[in-house]
């Protein structure tokens, strides 16, 4: 392979060399990268960034996933883990179970995090929210709650008929340290009509965030791809997190999320037939590697949907975090990809590719290294 720095003498487009003199990429630069450029310039420039900006340090953080409830108002075409309230298979925790939970994941796992995310249950109270972190909190004090994604906080507002600002300034009063950064899909409404069925636009997803970060509430943000969106759409889905980033600091990183078909009703309806091919799945991680630029330091490989060799290779396309353990994650298990795994077992995956494994917290804090 040719050297990235002669992207110019090898072929690479304008918007590549845009990348390497370390210029900000704009929205037609971005759709030229995604499109035309070869795909090994265009990692080999995504992991010069990825070096210059992280060293070659890869982190990740010992995770619990908690899903509450299964039960969803909303009916996503994408999503194999929702059930109806009268449905086999429908559930919901109760704070007790919450905590139950909780106890195994910091004390028989070692999790400094508990992800709690679940449906858009229509028929739970504000308190449902408010106690479980309250519990979890008077329970594990020291514990990072990363709770409900800007999806679940906006239709929590609407349900309970308060504020979005409401919501979030209680539930951190609560306990509530972060947000992840699920639902939001793909932001452009082309896409997402074909996506989600009662669930927040992108406009609102955004808003959202907007609104944590402003109250000192740190998030995670996300894209779900490798379905029917063009590559348009995702150009527009990463400049649109780095415009907010610019603004309000928030993001703690970004994960590209590869769409897993299997038990969907996108699969089910013939919509789509097979996931993304791995040359896709890179291209994307590495261009948004590129539009992000200086702006968002940290780009995550879901291992979970890319599967661990796949991942593995997108830490030399832009990724510098393996995001954690994802102990207990139910939704991507649903729709068919096995998840768990150890800190151990991260960190020869990232030995074996010449880099140094670090664990880190929710905010990325190096907690020790291997």
């Amino acid at each position: 392979m040719q050297s990235v720095d002669a992207a110019g003498s090898a072929g690479g487009t304008a918007a590549l060399e845009k990348a390497l003199a370390g210029e900000e990429l704009s929205y037609d630069d971005g759709v030229q990268l995604i499109k035309e450029e070869n795909l090994f310039l265009l990692g080999a420039a995504a992991d010069r960034l990825r070096r210059d900006l992280c060293g070659n340090t890869v982190t990740f953080v010992a995770s619990y996933y908690l899903n509450y409830t299964n039960v969803c108002a909303a009916s996503c075409p994408l999503c194999a883990f929702y059930r109806k309230g009268s449905e086999d298979g429908a559930y919901t925790l109760s704070t007790e179970q919450v905590v139950s939970r909780a106890k195994i994941a910091i004390e028989q796992m070692g999790a400094t995090e508990l992800h709690i995310v679940g449906g858009f249950h229509p028929k739970l109270g504000f308190d449902y929210y408010e106690d479980m972190m309250k519990a979890v909190k008077t329970a594990y004090p020291t514990v990072t709650i990363k709770a409900f994604t800007p999806a679940e906080i906006f239709f929590i507002a609407r349900l309970t008929h308060n504020s979005v600002k409401e919501v979030l300034t209680r539930l951190k009063e609560a306990g509530l340290d972060a947000l992840p950064g699920g639902g939001a899909e793909i932001f452009h409404p082309e896409t997402r009509k074909q996506l989600v069925i009662g669930k927040c636009s992108g406009d609102e997803w955004l808003d959202t965030a907007r609104q944590a970060h402003e109250l000192g509430i740190r998030s995670n943000c996300t894209m779900l791809f490798g379905h029917v969106e063009k590559p348009e759409h995702v150009v527009d889905h990463v400049i649109k997190i780095r415009e907010l980033h610019k603004k309000t600091g928030g993001f703690t990183t970004f994960i590209p999320l590869k769409f897993s078909l299997e038990n969907t009703e996108l699969e089910q309806k013939g919509l789509i037939t097979a996931e993304s091919p791995s040359t896709y799945d890179l291209r994307v991680l590495a261009v948004s590697r590129l539009l992000l630029g200086n702006v968002l330091k940290n780009v995550s490989v879901y291992w979970v949907a890319l599967g661990k060799k796949i991942a593995q290779v997108a830490l030399s396309y832009g990724g510098n975090d393996m995001v954690g353990t994802a102990y207990s994650e139910e939704i991507f298990k649903a729709a068919g990809k096995a998840s768990g795994t150890s800190l151990q077992e991260l960190a020869s995956l990232v030995r074996e590719i010449k880099r140094e494994p670090a664990q880190r917290d929710t905010f990325f804090n190096t907690i020790r290294r291997f």
